[in-house]
């Protein structure tokens, strides 16, 4: 530990977001390159203009928008910096910029960096346009998640982030103890919350506030995705949108003129995750990485939820944030972020997080103490959760071990074998309809467990099933539980609730 006049102590002194709303389905826009710039940029001047050309500590996170663009280097060039070291995560994940804050937290404190960049961005609309046109772009969130799912995923149409996260939303709905309606009205609640931030958010995308009645009611605009999730409930990743954080020590925070009230201070952090294949699962009801993630975080801080004056958790579906409040005691009454969440805020894939800590930064500067940031990734799968504070520590902290897999690995129960080749009585251990763009069943999914509940099944359920489709979806009796059959015709596992 260093004394708390050394001048290694990491600082946040600058932050920059754009939203650039010139690109879209029929005109051009920044790319992704481009959207790092100006948020880089935006950053400096907040910082006060002199400390961004000092940079000798960047990373970026990596964007999906423009497959084969070249960032690293063009970026440097166009800030004009010569960092000695440049990162760049091998993929997006909505934890790598809690990482990466964490990381230059790490780096200033050892004193082997005095300046730090984090940035990154997103031109999905810009990419779309140009796809159109044959120029360039063309990446997105569903072509990496079918390039990377398993045949057995595909078979059963468990490609996507939309089709995974509610099986857990349903599971836990059910071990929670709720009804459909009294879990759908937590997610109007909390939502409804997060869109009210977004409304006065300076980076926020969508700037409207709506009411709980207005995210739970579907129809032609807010139409069913997957069961129970609407549009409003799900990250929009339609958007252009660039952020970042410039991060250094205390003592050149001081040595460039910047006031003590322009500085947030970066606490303690940690991580842990899940496996990568996001069918191999424990359970479905929690996540043991996240709540490791989270209470560690709490405590190498010395901190209970009535001393957090706001959170940002991870929002990409109801059930994480759902999730993450239980674990740390957050009220539902409470909003559950800074910046708006991933539907309103915006959802630029692996960056959110850049925009919340950005947020987060923000509203330390005109009030309160201590925030905490949980940034969650992959299928519920990474899990990176730190404390900003305007409150100096006694001692600098830095560097930290911030990883605690093997606590989570430790509290993690058995994973049951998947298979599709049961057939005959399986009870319901989670599950999901996927509806088409004219919010009618186009398939449901049962996970299961067989006879001697040893192996876990993974069915179908055919959308001209009607009973079994309006049972899992009607909120008469809890599916979750229940017993239905499954058979297998032309290569595939379907599941019929039991007559």
């Amino acid at each position: 530990m260093k004394e708390e006049n050394d001048p290694d102590i990491p600082v946040i002194v600058g932050v920059g977001q754009v939203n650039d709303r010139t690109g879209g389905a029929d005109r051009d826009g920044l790319d992704s390159l481009g959207l790092m710039a100006e948020a880089a940029r935006a950053a400096g001047q907040d910082a006060g203009g002199s400390l961004l050309a000092r940079c000798d500590w960047l990373a970026i996170i990596p964007q999906i928008s423009f497959p084969g663009l070249d960032v690293p280097g063009p970026l440097a060039q166009a800030l004009g910096i010569s960092p000695k070291q440049v990162d760049m995560a091998s993929m997006a994940s909505g934890d790598t910029p809690v990482r990466y804050l964490n990381d230059a937290a790490n780096a200033i404190g050892s004193g082997k960096a005095q300046v730090a960049l984090i940035v990154g961005g997103e031109g999905l609309r810009t990419a779309g346009y140009r796809a159109k046109l044959g120029t360039g772009g063309g990446g997105g969130i569903g072509n990496a998640a079918f390039r990377n799912a398993s045949e057995l995923r595909k078979r059963y149409g468990l490609i996507n982030p939309t089709d995974i996260y509610p099986l857990y939303e349903n599971a836990s709905r059910a071990a929670w103890g709720q009804t459909l309606a009294e879990g759908q009205t937590e997610t109007g609640l909390i939502w409804s919350l997060m869109s009210q931030v977004a409304a006065r958010s300076e980076g926020a995308w969508l700037k409207q506030a709506r009411s709980a009645e207005d995210i739970l009611r579907a129809d032609e605009r807010n139409r069913p995705i997957v069961f129970p999730y609407n549009k409003l409930m799900v990250a929009n990743s339609s958007v252009n949108q660039g952020a970042a954080l410039l991060v250094t020590s205390r003592a050149v925070a001081r040595e460039a003129g910047i006031p003590e009230h322009r500085l947030v201070y970066i606490g303690l952090g940690a991580a842990a995750h899940e496996l990568d294949d996001p069918l191999a699962r424990s359970r479905w009801d929690a996540s043991p990485s996240m709540r490791v993630s989270l209470e560690r975080a709490m405590q190498l801080n010395e901190l209970n939820s009535s001393d957090l004056d706001c959170v940002e958790l991870y929002s990409c579906f109801p059930c994480v944030p759902k999730m993450a409040r239980r674990v740390i005691g957050w009220p539902a009454e409470k909003p559950a972020t800074v910046h708006g969440g991933l539907t309103f805020g915006g959802g630029p894939v692996g960056n959110y997080m850049t925009h919340a800590a950005a947020g987060m930064v923000q509203a330390l500067r005109q009030g309160g103490t201590n925030g905490l940031l949980f940034g969650n990734g992959g299928y519920c799968t990474h899990n990176h959760c730190i404390v900003l504070s305007r409150k100096a520590p006694v001692l600098n902290p830095f560097p930290q071990e911030y990883h605690f897999q093997t606590e989570a690995d430790a509290a993690r129960g058995d994973i049951p074998a998947l298979g599709d080749e049961y057939q005959g009585e399986l009870k319901v251990e989670t599950y999901t309809v996927v509806y088409d763009r004219n919010g009618a069943p186009n398939y449901g999914v049962v996970m299961g467990r067989s006879g001697n509940h040893a192996a876990r099944v993974i069915a179908r359920v055919d959308k001209d099933d009607a009973a079994s489709i309006a049972f899992l979806t009607d909120g008469r009796s809890e599916p979750v539980g229940s017993k239905g059959h499954t058979a297998k015709r032309d290569g595939i596992l379907y599941w019929q609730l039991s007559a």
